[in-house]
């Protein structure tokens, strides 16, 4: 990880990883996060967030804040969403990522095979939460930020159970849709099969 990131900083300049959290729920806004890690720093633990337990992502989301040479961390809502579809709307919340880093960024690794829109030089990086220190880094400031909203939600919409799926299409999340019908955070172009299976 820190190789892979030295490399480009040695080529390039200062660098940023970025990543997302809340692609595929039917819930919740989609998160982004930039983050500029110190040269050399690698806080122990550090992997992609999803094959983190809750609680070693808590850990390094608190090491990496306190650490990070700059971090950025944005939300763009379900109601932009189901206007400019998800994929555009994961792009715009890395953009504002990245623009809202103030520091200076000569590169930006993005997590996947797209990159946003930027005024800087940007480079995708497939599996790049494995691969880079930076990109994992900020692929557990969006994962933990967004979980951390949902359990919000979880309170705001008793019954749904936003605090163990975080909004992602599980049985009893559609259970619970059945039941209880659509709230103001639920993504409505995500739930187009789901009123279809459900009339």
């Amino acid at each position: 990880m820190l190789a892979f990131d030295r490399d480009l900083r040695q080529r390039f300049g200062t660098l940023c990883g970025v990543d997302e959290a809340g692609r595929g729920p039917l819930a919740g806004p989609v998160c982004a996060a930039a983050v500029v890690l110190p040269e050399g720093y690698l806080p122990e633990g550090l992997n992609d967030s999803k094959k983190l337990t809750e609680k070693r992502r808590e850990l390094l989301f608190d090491e990496i804040r306190e650490n990070a040479v700059a971090y950025s961390v944005q939300l763009v809502d379900n109601e932009i969403i189901d206007d400019i579809n998800i994929l555009n709307a994961t792009m715009q919340a890395m953009a504002q990522a990245i623009a809202g880093l103030g520091v200076p960024v000569e590169l930006a690794l993005i997590d996947g095979n797209r990159c946003p829109p930027a005024n800087l030089p940007c480079q995708a990086v497939v599996q790049g939460d494995a691969r880079s220190a930076s990109i994992a880094a900020a692929s557990i400031l969006a994962k933990v930020t967004r979980d951390r909203l949902m359990l919000e939600y979880d309170q705001l919409f008793p019954g749904y159970g936003f605090a163990r799926h975080k909004g992602y299409p599980t049985k009893a999340h559609y259970q619970a849709l059945t039941e209880l019908g659509v709230t103001p955070i639920h993504r409505l172009t995500f739930l187009k099969k789901w009123k279809g299976r459900s009339q």
